[in-house]
């Protein structure tokens, strides 16, 4: 049943499905074809998967790096990092690598942090001539680093309080 499961999931690739949806058909033929699990364990399964605060918190993050680009925040903070490291030779990778350290660090979220600043700097670094592989690969990852700046809350939830000390 499993190799009838990949094979459907591979066929699917093949013809262009996307991946989400050749994923979801095959898991759903497997539960179909075995006895042992039913589609109700399936719904189950989602549902206690969507009822959970991480799960509501990241598109609540992403809400918030949208309210911060549409209210200005993020034009100020690239504006900030210009003038802090304009002067260096490839000086927009350095701006990027700073804004979205800056934005993550206040959001507490990478994923809204490469929402915001690479919304706004991958245009322009292509502009300036970079190559589109090198923005996004600098954005994502400067994006990445970002939440273990404090007061980000990732880095907060591994360090001890100040009163274990």
């Amino acid at each position: 049943m499993v190799a009838v499961m990949i094979l459907l999931f591979l066929g699917l690739l093949i013809l262009g499905v996307p991946i989400a949806f050749g994923t979801g058909v095959g898991t759903i033929a497997y539960l179909l074809g075995s006895d042992n699990l039913s589609l109700l364990v399936l719904a189950q399964k989602m549902w206690t998967t969507m009822d959970s605060f991480t799960t509501l918190a990241i598109p609540l993050f992403m809400l918030a790096g949208s309210l911060m680009n549409g209210g200005g925040i993020t034009k100020r903070i690239v504006e900030l990092s210009s003038k802090l490291v304009g002067h260096i030779t490839g000086s927009l990778g350095h701006v990027t690598i700073l804004a979205s350290m800056l934005f993550a660090s206040m959001s507490g979220s990478s994923a809204a942090s490469c929402a915001a600043i690479g919304g706004m700097l991958i245009p322009a670094m292509k502009k300036k001539g970079y190559d589109a592989d090198y923005a996004v690969g600098v954005t994502s990852v400067a994006s990445i680093m970002g939440p273990i700046i404090p007061p980000a809350s990732p880095l907060s939830s591994i360090l001890p309080s100040p009163a274990t000390l």
